[in-house]
């Protein structure tokens, strides 16, 4: 959903993994174009779910 959000609304989609900066940094490169910010949106969701998903492997390896 993160990423369809990215495509269509990209500084909402920023905006809800959690990094607000970015998403005003976000804003104004959709303001200028739609793909620079689509394009950025995408990268930070996907540095996101990376994150999550090594936090998660480092959990299940402590254990």
């Amino acid at each position: 959903m993160h990423y369809l959000l990215a495509i269509f609304l990209p500084p909402v989609a920023v905006l809800m993994v959690g990094r607000p900066i970015q998403a005003v940094l976000n804003f104004f490169l959709w303001l200028l174009l739609w793909v620079p910010g689509s394009i950025h949106a995408i990268l930070v969701v996907n540095e996101h779910k990376a994150d999550k998903r090594m936090k998660k492997q480092v959990k299940m390896m402590k254990s």
